[in-house]
């Protein structure tokens, strides 16, 4: 799930235009350059992410790990130039993959035994993105349902990835960041943990501190979307000072989903 994100939508679909849009893989080198041109959009130019001289100049954002993943797009067939048509992006990894690629991306960031002891098939999530005109539309609710597609195609069991709190500082989100430990820690079996040199500790204040009101407040609507569903977080926060962001390990097991969206999801796959 990287504002880099796991952007979920679970909220009913507004009115929508079906010849507009396509969600699918991408098919070609084409398609993961389309992908790649968002990504810059969002992360580089509008959250501040690093990213290499030739990656400036072609306007890009991409990294090693493009090519083994799969890249599901949303696309505005209104618009005419092929590396802007896409408005709506992730990239998915499966554990099969990943085991013969050498491991997930998220290993980086969190210890992941937990999920790779479970012997269970898992998806990461990770560079999930909106084009800034398609938010508040229709466009989540159509990588949720191509998403659903994917996870149950494949019998997918757990979901999970980083998702990003904007800038490195934690004081603004300490509220944030101390009720998601207290109140959503992923349980034993799950329980990624953040890598020492970059962790960050997300228990920052006492539960009766914190102003839930507040919290609530500076938790991404994306993240909050997970956590309807049932997700749950890591232990510990990743500071990514290349993304400019602050990352928690997002986890979704379907066998745990709460039961009213476990049931959306089913209904709306495909």
């Amino acid at each position: 799930m990287e504002q880099r994100d796991l952007a979920i939508a679970i909220d009913p679909a507004p009115a929508l235009d079906r010849k507009r849009y396509e969600v699918r893989l991408a098919r070609s080198s084409l398609d993961v350059r389309a992908a790649q041109r968002l990504r810059y959009r969002v992360f580089v130019e509008e959250m501040g992410a690093t990213a290499t001289e030739a990656d400036h100049r072609a306007r890009l954002e991409c990294d090693r790990f493009d090519p083994i993943f799969d890249h599901l797009l949303l696309i505005d067939q209104t618009v005419a130039d092929p590396l802007d048509r896409v408005v709506g992006a992730y990239r998915l990894l499966t554990d099969a993959r990943a085991r013969a690629a050498g491991g997930f991306y998220g290993a980086a960031e969190y210890d992941l035994q937990p999920i790779l002891a479970s012997g269970r098939k898992a998806v990461e999530l990770g560079r999930s993105c909106v084009a800034p005109d398609q938010r508040g539309g229709v466009a989540m609710h159509l990588l949720w349902n191509g998403l659903a597609e994917y996870v149950l195609s494949r019998e997918i069991e757990i979901l999970f990835g980083v998702a990003s709190f904007h800038g490195t500082d934690p004081a603004p989100v300490s509220a944030a960041l101390s009720y998601l430990h207290h109140q959503h820690l992923a349980p034993p079996d799950l329980r990624v943990v953040a890598h020492a040199d970059h962790a960050l500790e997300m228990d920052r204040m006492p539960l009766a501190a914190i102003d839930r009101r507040a919290a609530l407040a500076q938790i991404p609507s994306l993240i909050k979307a997970y956590l309807r569903l049932g997700g749950f977080v890591g232990q510990g926060a990743y500071v990514d000072h290349d993304f400019n962001t602050i990352d928690v390990c997002l986890l979704m097991d379907t066998a745990r989903m709460v039961s009213r969206y476990k049931s959306y999801y089913t209904r709306n796959a495909g």
